[in-house]
């Protein structure tokens, strides 16, 4: 029996997943870390932190599989996309990596689509602007903010690219990641000359590009020491996480549609061809799948419950830490408890600013209708209502292409909240669906990727169709739709009458 490590590098996690030859999880680990918030609107992480929690992670993965690492043909990965690390001229961590939620470069990324211009981007990047997030305008902050780091700098890298060096001494990135860096060119595949003159580096600063799913080559024995793993194992470039979610769900052929609820809310659907919005809202991405193209949306998620969690439900962790009902599961029983609408109490739940297709770097959150009949419940609600709204905002804006989609397959840690998706089937009037694979989905589209490498399966499109079936559909009833509607209404008037605030008060 064949096996791959799939690794999902996330936002606040990393989780690492063995798979044997039939797609099946055979042990899995997930380790948490605290990503470090030095000011408002700032998100860092120490190089380091990512490196031991990649360690322990697929360390234990393996043990729990019972297997030797003699065994594992390919690791896979899969990643967040625009966490910036800087490396010096010995290949050294300079300072921490400044992660993808951080929107300090503001003023950067405007400054960035003033000289360039937004059609001119979007040809390019297939991304509509610039944005805060983007690796460009951070690099453009450390320029302005941190000269030091930045002339110090010899390569910068993504998170992907850190760790290839790291597992095969190469510094490899693939497209998915690519797409949102703003220097990389998607009709090209190659950097983008203009981009690179405006931020002063040069391509042999940035890690070699390989497409989604290619062999970058063999673990080193310093890597195979380093990480407890084999020399003879291959090390796959695998794909953005969004993506990698995306196949390991099944959603792999124009005209699926998946919503992954997790430290953010992402969304997913596949087109043929590279699929520019005119109305300069939805950015495309390259997918999983090489040659083939997403419509990707993404904005607060689950992260602003974690926040509500950690802030507000005290008592429920002590609960759950003297081994009684999960907080999160507690959290979301007493939400389901409130009427649709949480009796007026509105909320925006962008608490890092806001994504595609309603981008706004200065966004907060904001709670409105707060009156004395509100308690803690209806706060909680309103959260898990808002993030259904944003999802709804992102199928209008998708489908105001042409895209159509008659069910939403659901991933994440949202997902795993039976009450929060029959909220989102309810709020969309679709069908939300759980799939087999749901538990490990973007490991295992990691894995396929490294799998369809090594010969284990023929295609992407293949493998999804072995490995991932139906588990769960939460049908949406259709007697609250129309409150659901209202709120839509009323939540699309809030965001549009805070904007010039958001904008007035920095």
């Amino acid at each position: 029996m064949r096996y791959i490590l799939g690794v999902d590098l996330g936002t606040t996690a990393i989780k690492a997943a063995v798979f044997d030859e039939k797609g099946k999880e055979c042990g899995s680990k997930t380790v948490e870390y605290t990503l470090l918030t030095p000011s408002p609107g700032m998100a860092e992480l120490e190089v380091n932190t990512y490196v031991e929690t990649f360690k322990e992670a697929s360390h234990r993965a393996i043990e729990r599989a019972g297997i030797s690492v003699e065994d594992i043909v390919s690791v896979g990965m899969s990643a967040q996309g625009e966490t910036t690390i800087c490396l010096d001229e010995n290949n050294e961590p300079l300072r921490p990596a400044i992660v993808w939620m951080d929107v300090r470069a503001v003023e950067e990324a405007e400054y960035i689509e003033s000289v360039i211009g937004k059609e001119n981007i979007q040809k390019h990047t297939g991304q509509p602007g610039m944005d805060a997030i983007w690796p460009a305008s951070k690099i453009l902050w450390l320029k302005k903010h941190e000269p030091d780091t930045y002339n110090k700098t010899a390569k910068y890298l993504q998170l992907k690219a850190y760790f290839s060096y790291l597992l095969t001494g190469k510094m490899v990135c693939e497209d998915s990641i690519l797409c949102t860096t703003m220097y990389w060119d998607i009709t090209t595949r190659e950097y983008w000359p203009e981009m690179l003159e405006l931020l002063g580096i040069v391509e042999e600063q940035l890690p070699d590009i390989y497409q989604q799913g290619e062999t970058i080559g063999q673990i080193t024995p310093e890597g195979a020491r380093m990480f407890g793993l084999s020399t003879k194992t291959t090390l796959n470039s695998g794909a953005l996480d969004q993506a990698c979610g995306a196949l390991g769900v099944g959603n792999v052929r124009p005209g699926t549609f998946s919503d992954c609820t997790g430290s953010n809310l992402a969304t997913v659907t596949i087109v043929d061809e590279l699929m520019l919005d005119p109305a300069m809202q939805m950015p495309c991405f390259a997918s999983a799948v090489p040659g083939k193209y997403m419509l990707h949306a993404f904005s607060s998620g689950g992260m602003i419950l974690r926040w509500f969690r950690d802030s507000f439900c005290e008592l429920e962790m002590m609960k759950e830490a003297e081994g009684g009902e999960a907080a999160f599961e507690a959290v979301c029983r007493e939400a389901a408890r409130i009427a649709p609408g949480s009796d007026g109490l509105i909320m925006i739940p962008h608490l890092q600013g806001s994504g595609p297709p309603d981008t706004d770097n200065n966004a907060k959150g904001v709670y409105y209708g707060i009156t004395l009949a509100h308690h803690k419940p209806h706060f909680a609600r309103a959260i898990m209502e808002s993030v259904a709204m944003i999802l709804r905002r992102m199928m209008q804006a998708m489908g105001s292409l042409g895209a159509e989609f008659e069910t939403i397959i659901a991933l994440g840690g949202g997902s795993k909240s039976s009450y929060w998706c029959q909220l989102k089937a309810d709020a969309t009037g679709l069908p939300v669906k759980l799939m087999s694979t749901n538990e490990s989905s973007a490991c295992l589209g990691a894995a396929i990727l490294a799998g369809v490498a090594s010969g284990i399966w023929e295609s992407c499109e293949a493998a999804a169709d072995e490995v991932v079936t139906p588990e769960i559909v939460y049908e949406p009833k259709k007697e609250l739709k129309p409150a659901y509607d209202v709120l839509f209404e009323k939540s699309m008037k809030l965001w549009n009458a805070m904007r010039p605030i958001f904008n007035l008060i920095k």
